[in-house]
């Protein structure tokens, strides 16, 4: 056949060199209510004739089709797929093309077929909460001119569990770069049409289970070369006066009604301290005598008898403002991220100088060493998934945990060159270990190391060989400021979903019946698991069927 197509897993990634064949093919799928379940459909052509290309129309046949998408697995060039130092559970480790980026369709819905190369459609079915239990049939349809029936399809049934998918218990972060966006799409910082950018990609975020988002109420000190800037974007209006420090929050106003008209739950107040080490203060600006200047950067020592009386000054304002906005309950505050244990003594100090004005709210910090969480100083850690070991032995309550561009050997993350599968066991591991919460520092960073200067997502994955492609953004900027997912976020979306339905069958059928379904081939731990797709599927299997048992379905 000229053209074929199949329904695949949604945990095969398609490079444009493999063969259709090798690919697992799926007919059935399953799904709670309110889930957002995904497949993909592999095609090729071995017609001479559709080479460069042939153009197709696609169309979908289903009950469900209302609440269908199709988009286009495109290829992104990736430079640097890992360190060197990784490990062998990757796709490939060479430079190349990789599938990741999703992005829509034509308005006419049609597709490119090309000759001897594979591609991919990522097909999402969002099952509404109200959703029939039972099977509905999925059918995607390519034309074919001069066949009998006029198209060639990839067929699936997708069974409907009659329980709906509990809500997010999880905190999850993976910080929101508000200067990337003005970069990228030329706006003026805080304009409407950046704060309408804003608000689609917090939408997005929201939509795949990230429910606390970044705040700059200064600009973040966050991934900034050690005496440089990055573009200011502070929500706070500062001036100083002869009778003190003045705060204007009419910005801050916005930035919380956008984040509650798209679901945003908790809010991240940016670091009140430089990165690794809390020595200074970010970079804050304002105005004094009708001058706007910087009053506060790389040049202020974190302990600085000003900087002291300018947060005692800004925190119980800003609490008063985010209490008056109704979500101070939902602040989540930093000192500095991710110190090491030669910066205890600044991170104690620095940390002493507000914690009072903060009783009561959490201070978290990205932090992997024991020895330093074991001072007191930091109540509240955040370990590398490679570095939790000592503290789940110790019983750290409220445990999180964070993943970034370190985390390559042995454990999930979300790089493109992983496989899908690597990405989504996280999932089982927070239900597991009742992981609290999860940090990521790279929802959309679209700069280079120590943020320089901009880059273009579209040609450079790795920030200029700073990160392996996947590390930095999870989402690509598409045009009007609308986000375009990536496949390692949808991995991610799928841990969470399967972190939830696990809570879920915890609770109709006890944890160790859900235990038994994780660990039938062995323990399960965050550095060791089964390297399959198919386990894992196999997990997820088992967990539904629990639920289905328990509702005597």
């Amino acid at each position: 056949m000229p053209i074929c197509i199949k329904a695949i897993s949604a945990m095969e990634k398609c490079f444009m060199d493999e063969e259709i064949g090798a690919k697992r093919g799926i007919t059935r799928g399953e799904a709670l209510r309110g889930e957002e379940f995904s497949f993909e459909v592999a095609y090729t052509s071995d017609d001479p004739a559709h080479h460069p290309k042939a153009v197709r129309r696609l169309d979908v046949v289903s009950p469900l089709k209302d609440f269908i998408t199709v988009r286009a697995v495109e290829q992104v060039p990736v430079r640097l797929p890992c360190y060197r130092w990784a490990d062998d559970y990757y796709l490939r480790k060479t430079p190349g093309f990789y599938p990741d980026l999703l992005a829509p369709l034509n308005p006419k819905n049609e597709v490119l077929v090309t000759y001897g190369e594979l591609k991919a459609l990522w097909v999402t079915v969002k099952v509404p909460a109200d959703c029939g239990a039972g099977d509905y049939p999925i059918s995607v349809r390519l034309e074919v001119p001069g066949q009998e029936d006029g198209a060639v399809s990839a067929d699936i049934t997708l069974h409907v569990i009659p329980a709906e998918l509990p809500r997010q218990k999880m905190t999850v972060t993976q910080w929101f770069h508000c200067d990337c966006l003005a970069n990228y799409y030329d706006l003026d910082t805080f304009s409407p049409k950046h704060f309408a950018a804003i608000a689609r990609f917090m939408k997005t975020a929201v939509e795949n289970g990230i429910n606390a988002i970044l705040m700059p109420v200064f600009t973040p000190p966050l991934d900034t070369a050690v005496g440089g800037e990055r573009r200011t974007t502070q929500l706070v209006d500062v001036e100083k006066t002869a009778e003190g420090w003045k705060f204007g929050f009419s910005k801050v106003e916005q930035w919380v009604a956008v984040a509650k008209s798209v679901g945003v739950e908790y809010y991240e107040i940016s670091h009140f301290y430089t990165q690794w080490g809390a020595k200074h203060a970010p970079k804050v600006m304002g105005w004094e005598n009708g001058e706007y200047k910087r009053f506060f950067g790389w040049d202020t020592d974190a302990t600085s008898p000003e900087y002291r009386g300018f947060l005692r000054a800004f925190i119980p304002a800003f609490l008063e403002k985010m209490e008056e906005l109704g979500v101070a309950d939902r602040c989540l505050f930093h000192i500095s991220d991710e110190p090491h244990l030669d910066h205890l003594e600044s991170y104690r100090a620095a940390r002493e100088q507000i914690s009072d004005l903060l009783e009561g709210h959490p201070i978290i910090d990205a932090l992997s060493s024991f020895e330093f969480y074991q001072t007191g100083a930091c109540t509240n850690p955040i370990p590398g998934n490679n570095h939790l070991d000592p503290f789940l032995e110790a019983g750290v309550p409220g445990l999180w945990t964070y993943y970034c561009c370190s985390q390559g050997v042995d454990v999930s993350n979300r790089f493109v060159a992983m496989p899908m599968e690597r990405t989504r066991v996280i999932g089982t591991q927070f239900w597991k270990y009742n992981i609290a919460g999860f940090l990521q520092w790279g929802y959309n960073f679209y700069s280079s190391q120590y943020s320089v200067r901009p880059i273009d997502p579209y040609q450079v994955t790795d920030g200029e060989y700073f990160f392996p492609a996947g590390d930095g953004f999870s989402v690509y900027p598409g045009p009007g400021g609308e986000p375009y997912e990536t496949m390692h976020l949808k991995a991610f979306t799928m841990a969470l979903a399967d972190r939830r339905a696990m809570d879920l069958a915890e609770e109709l059928a006890g944890r160790e019946a859900v235990l038994e379904a994780l660990e039938a081939e062995g323990e399960v731990t965050f550095s060791k698991y089964p390297h399959s797709a198919e386990w894992l599927e196999g997990v997820r299997a088992k967990v539904n069927a629990l639920i289905e048992k328990a509702l005597g379905e």
